[in-house]
């Protein structure tokens, strides 16, 4: 079977943020001394410079600015980066550029500033409207500076903006979980990002675990959660995501769709089709700044290629947190493996109650999404 190329984003890591919170497990580093703004600007465009001949003709369908808080960023250093961007890459006439922000550091000027630079969609770190929830996340900002940024981000000539909001927090109830729900839908965006809170490794959650709800609690928040959304017109298109029809975020659908980017600045990870070779190549840029700023090491810390024997596991694990149909044809043209190699496994899911299989695509089911792990294990 033959690689075909998959549509191409751009992944852009800005890495500070003004305190590092006892949860987050991305590569983000708490501002001690004011940040080299300049100095890494310049360092990501050269890095996009060395990436260059991946894209392979490919016209760039979304940007996702993230970190650490870009926001941290003044409007001029995201226009110059945005600037630099256009100047090597073809962006698609409505290109989705997405910005990440934290309310702590949103000013009206600012965020002007960056829609003025190109950024068409905010995602807006909130986490929780509560004050005990929002101490315990270790968060800079207050639930008023939250609402002030989504009402801000309605009033921007934006494509879209989203909300953050995290669930089964410590010691939450159905009750508290389901108010911070209410209070980000009353804010109207267009895009809600709702996920589970979970103790990730070399956090500062892991060394001093917090009390989390039972199992049961937090299936009766998912549940009672997910109908709060669904009758307000919110639609589950993915494991932790909802969106008003036709606000899906494009950037993410790339990703779950298989999808290729570019990933640059500290920590970035990309993934590259190369069909003339039969090759999916993932790459990490230098995690650190210092490091990665350093010009005598360059910016690639590894480059390594997707065996094919990998391929199914790593297409389904994205595949499946989508909620849409996956059509039989992207399986073979994105891995360049033949369906005979899946079939058993699929057969088996079916039986199992976990995909609806037909002639040209496969749906995840409602039991698929629930046991998710079950499904993805039949393709190791």
């Amino acid at each position: 079977m033959s690689l075909q190329l998959p549509p191409l984003s751009l992944y852009i890591h800005i890495p500070w943020c003004v305190q590092k919170c006892p949860y987050c497990d991305f590569n983000s580093h708490a501002v001690k001394q004011g940040i080299p703004e300049q100095e890494y600007l310049a360092h990501l465009l050269a890095d996009l410079e060395q990436d260059l001949s991946y894209v392979q003709g490919r016209t760039i369908h979304s940007i996702f600015i993230g970190g650490g808080t870009p926001s941290t960023f003044s409007g001029d250093a995201i226009q110059a980066l945005l600037d630099g961007v256009r100047q090597r890459l073809q962006l698609a006439a409505d290109c989705e550029i997405t910005m990440e922000a934290n309310p702590g550091t949103v000013e009206a000027a600012r965020f002007a500033a960056y829609v003025q630079a190109g950024v068409t969609r905010f995602s807006i770190g909130v986490q929780s409207f509560q004050a005990d929830q929002l101490k315990a996340l270790g968060r800079i900002h207050n639930s008023d500076e939250a609402k002030a940024a989504a009402t801000l981000a309605q009033q921007l000539p934006l494509q879209s903006f989203n909300l953050d909001l995290m669930h089964g927090l410590p010691q939450q109830n159905v009750d508290g979980a389901l108010a911070d729900l209410q209070q980000a839908i009353a804010l109207q965006p267009p895009h809600l990002s709702w996920y589970q809170l979970t103790i990730e490794p070399n956090t500062a959650f892991a060394s001093r675990p917090p009390k989390l709800p039972e199992d049961e609690a937090l299936w009766d928040i998912q549940e009672q959660g997910h109908a709060l959304l669904t009758a307000q017109g919110y639609l589950q298109y993915e494991t932790s995501a909802y969106a008003k029809a036709g606000y899906q975020c494009r950037h993410n659908l790339n990703y779950w769709r298989f999808g290729d980017y570019l990933g640059i600045g500290c920590g970035a990870h990309g993934k590259i089709t190369l069909p003339e070779q039969n090759d999916i190549v993932r790459t990490v840029k230098i995690k650190h700044p210092k490091g990665y700023m350093d010009l005598s090491k360059g910016y690639l810390d590894s480059r390594s290629s997707v065996a094919p024997e990998d391929r199914p596991f790593e297409f389904f694990m994205n595949r499946f947190r989508l909620l849409e149909a996956c059509p039989t044809t992207d399986f073979t043209s994105l891995t360049g493996v033949s369906l005979s190699a899946v079939e058993p496994a699929l057969h088996q899911a079916g039986v199992l109650g976990l995909l609806a299989l037909r002639d040209n695509e496969w749906q995840i089911t409602p039991k698929g999404v629930r046991y998710l792990n079950d499904l993805l294990e039949l393709f190791l």
